[in-house]
């Protein structure tokens, strides 16, 4: 914390201190803050059996509240088919202004295409990657159920100020290597519990070389690190994408933007060399068990999965149909995709991009979570092995505990379905 100047702050203490009203922010106090979205997504009716429980009838913030049905969609039960049921119910009684029905998407990419959220703003959800919004600029934290309920009764909830943890990226990325094998390469330094509630802010001019979905996987999959929230800087692709969603001008998104001071203190500091980072996989059952993927061996692949809040987007498909073109899936391995979002399929659609992954072996789901939860589309058999562009792979994560997931970049599982086994694109002749 060398060099650190008193009056200088991070972006957490900016950006809770803007929720909360209040000027200058210690790390460590705690302070009421008013978040500018709740969301929740299927969760959506045990939350609301919380706040009843508090003596509630109506909810104090429906314009400010987000809901999704995308962790079990379509409903694979009549449980499931049931709790849809109410939370459709709920948000029409209490006139929940924001609300998305099965299909459209996972929470995190459909509340960022709808500029939901802005640079500077602070989200609470009943979600762990709900720190994914740092991709703008935004403060935005998983918390519990019995939060939420609390947030729909009051509109405010309590907060400390983390602890904030700086990751400089230092030079332009390598062209093979994208945010979630950043995310990797981190978890493998800091391990699962490296950022256990800090903020993780980033820096660097490495950042202005990874796309905007880039950033999106790697400010999502800090959660895997135990993080209060992401925070990378926003700048003029940033402000271009939410202005072209909200209506908003660049320069009023612009001049919403938080930034940290120079001379901020943070608990810790972490520098990458971008040069020396490759694609990167995570090996069973520990999110933090991570090699490079030229050094992992011959594991043979029953399932490769795209998909989830982490890489189910556009540009991810896109990376899959550059390895897939001109080749099959391997006898024996079958390719799922779910898309994150309805807006991603109607695009792949639209494009020929996903007559082209199909003619290919791969087999597309209704946009959402999919197998991600365990729930359904991709379930694993007993002794299976899935190479997944999620963000977890603890055991039992996609359904059955005898499975075994390892987690890569969209491309490397592109790659691992085309030889059957987990492989970098390289090695199946389709390189970026």
């Amino acid at each position: 914390m060398s060099g650190a100047r008193a009056s200088a702050q991070t972006f957490a203490q900016k950006a809770l201190a803007r929720a909360a009203g209040a000027g200058f922010l210690e790390v460590g106090q705690v302070v009421d803050t008013r978040p500018d979205v709740v969301l929740s997504h299927d969760n959506t009716a045990a939350i609301r059996k919380i706040w009843m429980e508090l003596g509630q009838e109506r909810v104090a913030i429906p314009e400010r509240m987000a809901i999704t049905l995308d962790h079990a969609v379509p409903a694979p039960s009549t449980a499931h088919a049931r709790n849809h049921a109410e939370v459709r119910r709920f948000v029409r009684e209490q006139g929940v202004r924001h609300f998305f029905e099965v299909g459209r998407g996972i929470c995190h990419q459909v509340l960022s295409e709808e500029a939901l959220v802005l640079p500077g703003q602070l989200i609470l959800g009943a979600d762990s990657h709900t720190p994914h919004f740092g991709w703008m600029g935004a403060f935005g934290a998983g918390v519990g159920r019995s939060e939420v309920a609390c947030l729909w009764a009051t509109g405010e909830l309590w907060l400390r100020v983390p602890e904030s943890l700086q990751v400089t990226i230092d030079g332009p990325v390598p062209p093979a290597v994208t945010g979630k094998d950043i995310a990797l390469h981190l978890l493998s330094r800091l391990g699962a519990d490296g950022g256990l509630y800090r903020s993780v802010e980033f820096a660097g001019d490495g950042l202005a070389t990874l796309s905007l979905e880039s950033r999106m996987s790697l400010a999502n999959m800090m959660a895997e690190m135990g993080v209060k929230c992401t925070y990378l800087p926003p700048d003029g692709p940033v402000f271009d994408f939410l202005a072209a969603a909200s209506g908003r001008s660049a320069g009023e998104l612009e001049r919403m933007a938080l930034y940290p001071d120079p001379g901020a203190a943070y608990g810790m500091r972490v520098s990458v060399d971008a040069s020396e980072l490759r694609p990167m996989v995570a090996r069973p059952h520990r999110v933090d068990d991570v090699v490079a993927v030229d050094e992992l061996g011959a594991v043979p692949v029953d399932q490769a999965f795209i998909g989830t809040c982490t890489n189910g987007r556009l540009e991810d498909l896109q990376a899959v149909h550059r390895v897939l073109r001109g080749r099959r899936i391997a006898d024996g391995t079958r390719l799922l995709i779910v898309p994150a979002s309805s807006r991603v399929l109607e695009e792949a659609v639209r494009t020929g991009l996903a007559s082209e992954l199909m003619a290919a072996g791969a087999v597309f789901g209704t946009p959402g979570c999919g197998p991600c939860m365990g729930n359904h589309l991709g379930v694993l058999a007993p002794g299976e092995v899935c190479i997944s562009s999620g963000n977890r792979n603890f055991r039992g994560r996609m359904g059955t505990p005898e499975a075994e997931i390892y987690l890569g970049s969209p491309a490397v599982v592109a790659a691992s379905a085309v030889a059957g086994r987990i492989c970098a694109p390289d090695a199946v002749g389709a390189g970026d």
